[in-house]
């Protein structure tokens, strides 16, 4: 794969906090669901971490772009890795646990192999990439069930909803190698939910309409969470982290991920998942693990 750099105990740190914060954002979002229509809470999560990414890059004297033609590239990264991953991920959860939407959302490394491998000459696919894609394809499917779409039901669509959010993450990671690669990462973040913005407050306010009440405590609290936290916060940290761990040692946090958020579903929602979806994050890990380069150099070596 990438570079991938020796783990200090600081470096382990970072990268069990960020995967602490975001398996905790799948919960948070479906707490927010109860309460608030999921395009407007997908507004809510990109609106507010955006203003808060600016005050962040102003506090630290930066500047606001001023090129149309980069502006026009914010939106599409806008676009493809908030505004339809996060629309189709919040629907999904109205349907579908929150441990097997965490489960399904770490395919994105196998989806980004792909696509990536389609996109750049220098990303084409050896037999152990090929051998990482299979293996997370497979476990994707075991977790699913593939039986259960003998009687496709709005569960199924949700699960493909799922999938289809990842697919777009891992065009959106083509497109900022593309576009994006040489701004500041708190820029090219903040610019990005600023494009995101764009499309889904107005989306909001013509399907949902404008809000009538406040929801809860709870439910604020949450998209707090999921907005500042687990959005604006965790994408300064991701950077920090990848500088301090490299590209390939981020593959572990999205192995990390998934676990916290089965069990907090399980612990705050009494969400129980069947055996094959813990069968399913046991293969699509062990793809992600191929795919991660440490395990087939193991092996080779050993």
């Amino acid at each position: 794969m990438t570079d991938q750099k020796t783990l200090s105990p600081r470096a382990w740190a970072e990268l069990g906090l960020l995967s602490l914060i975001w398996g905790g954002s799948f919960l948070s979002i479906r707490i927010a669901l109860d309460e608030i229509p999921f395009v407007t809470s997908v507004a809510y999560r990109v609106g507010f971490a955006a203003l808060a990414l600016w005050i962040f890059v102003l506090w630290r004297g930066g500047s606001i772009p001023r090129a149309p033609k980069l502006w026009g590239a914010f939106l599409v990264m806008g676009l493809l890795n908030n505004v339809l991953p996060f629309t189709l991920m919040a629907w999904g959860q109205l349907y579908v646990e929150t441990g097997l939407t965490s489960i399904l959302n770490a395919a994105t490394a196998v989806f980004g192999v792909l696509v990536a491998a389609l996109i750049f000459a220098d990303e084409r696919l050896t037999w152990a990439r090929g051998l990482g894609v299979a293996l997370g394809m497979l476990g994707v499917a075991t977790a699913i069930g593939l039986h259960n779409f003998r009687h496709f039901d709005l569960r199924s669509l949700a699960q493909l909803a799922i999938i289809a959010g990842t697919i777009c993450y891992a065009f959106a990671g083509a497109w900022a190698r593309l576009r994006l690669k040489d701004l500041p990462p708190e820029i090219a973040a903040a610019g990005m939910l600023t494009g995101s913005s764009v499309i889904m407050i107005p989306a909001a306010l013509v399907i949902d309409g404008a809000p009538t009440s406040l929801p809860s405590v709870a439910a604020m609290a949450a998209v707090g969470y999921y907005a500042l936290i687990a959005t604006a916060f965790a994408y300064l940290l991701y950077y920090r982290v990848l500088a301090l761990a490299g590209a390939g040692n981020l593959m572990l946090c999205t192995l990390l991920v998934a676990p916290v958020a089965i069990l907090l579903g399980a612990w705050v929602r009494d969400e129980t998942l069947t055996a094959n979806a813990f069968l399913g994050f046991g293969i699509l890990a062990l793809g992600l693990l191929v795919l991660d380069g440490r395990l087939t150099r193991r092996l080779l070596s050993g």
